[in-house]
């Protein structure tokens, strides 16, 4: 089958489009899936830069993309929720099913948790072999939802919904600040405090992603190249500081998004694409009465939560732009560029 691999670990140039052999055929509570779509993540630069503690452990070539959307081609033995023929989106989280966190409902604390292009072959690649409980029929909607659409959808949404209504508890009549808003996750968590009835503050350094950010339902928005965004926001906020803010920045933004926030606030924080240290002054902690929340991915209940919403029409993911297979690298010079608003979609054949 063709896929985008990387051949080694050390940037985007290691990546290739070449054949390696097909996925594996499904054993019991397994499906195949012919994969149309798969959409990039910040994760996947970091795949290919080479993660901390291995990840692709020294596969290679290893197949990238943790996100993707299908058709199921096989099923295993034992598989009764989807069968031949159906369209799917992939739930990129892999976890056992067995250890004290699954059987309390938290997949995504599980000891053995792995994720689709990071610790297992991903789903840029004709073909891709799943645990059955990971993927779920495509909702009918109308417009139909593209396949880019398809497989923009389940890291991200799975990821926004855990930080802002499991994680953070985001009210409505409350106010966020969410850092990035080009970005998938960002763009999301946005689209989801609107959806609760939050005020939401959002920023970039690129005027026409604010616009556009604004468009899509940003209450204010704030260009943190051009802008003191903690200034900003106590004046906002009549000094009192914001409710909730969203981060996946990290080292770069750590210390505002500190300032931005209100007695009793909630950070939440589900990326460092910036740098993972971060100062962090305890005495600021317990006298503010902060809570410093970390989020990753979710659980099943959250992910048949989001396809739900999807169903009914809400949370309909933004796709910046496609590329075909042959120009996935380019697909990945764009995010590594930071250009986009939205998602970036890699379709196959």
């Amino acid at each position: 089958m063709r896929a985008c691999v990387l051949t080694a670990t050390g940037g985007i140039d290691k990546l290739a489009i070449i054949d390696v052999p097909d996925a594996s055929a499904p054993g019991a509570g397994e499906v195949r899936v012919r994969i149309r779509a798969a959409a990039l993540n910040h994760l996947d630069l970091f795949v290919a830069d080479g993660l901390p503690g291995g990840g692709t452990a020294e596969r290679f070539p290893f197949v990238v993309g943790a996100d993707g959307a299908g058709v199921v081609e096989t099923v295993g033995p034992g598989v009764t929720n989807v069968q031949p023929a159906d369209r799917v989106l992939i739930n990129p989280g892999i976890s056992d099913c067995t250890c004290e966190f699954c059987r309390a409902g938290e997949h995504s604390l599980c000891v053995n948790y792995r994720l689709l292009g990071e610790h297992l072959p991903g789903t840029m690649a004709e073909l891709v072999t799943v645990p059955a409980q990971n993927v779920v029929r495509g909702p009918n909607l109308s417009p139909a939802l593209t396949w880019a659409e398809a497989a923009a959808f389940s890291l991200v949404t799975l990821t926004a919904w855990r930080m802002l209504v499991t994680r953070a508890q985001l009210k409505a009549g409350e106010t966020a600040l969410i850092w990035g808003i080009g970005g998938g996750v960002s763009l999301t968590a946005m689209r989801i405090a609107k959806l609760v009835g939050a005020r939401v503050i959002v920023t970039s350094s690129d005027d026409a992603k604010l616009a556009a950010a604004k468009q899509l339902g940003a209450d204010v928005t704030l260009n943190h190249r051009t802008q003191q965004v903690a200034a900003e926001v106590r004046a906002l906020t009549n000094k009192r500081g914001v409710d909730v803010v969203v981060e996946n920045v990290g080292a770069a933004t750590w210390d505002d998004s500190l300032r931005c926030l209100r007695r009793g606030g909630r950070l939440v924080t589900c990326g460092a694409t910036s740098g993972p240290q971060v100062h962090l002054d305890l005495r600021r902690v317990f006298w503010h009465h902060w809570s410093i929340l970390g989020s990753t991915m979710g659980n099943a209940a959250e992910y048949a939560e989001v396809v739900g919403r999807l169903a009914k029409g809400e949370l309909r993911p933004v796709v910046d732009r496609v590329y075909p297979l042959d120009h996935a690298r380019d697909a990945y010079e764009r995010l590594a560029r930071g250009e986009q608003l939205g998602k970036l979609v890699v379709e196959l054949p």
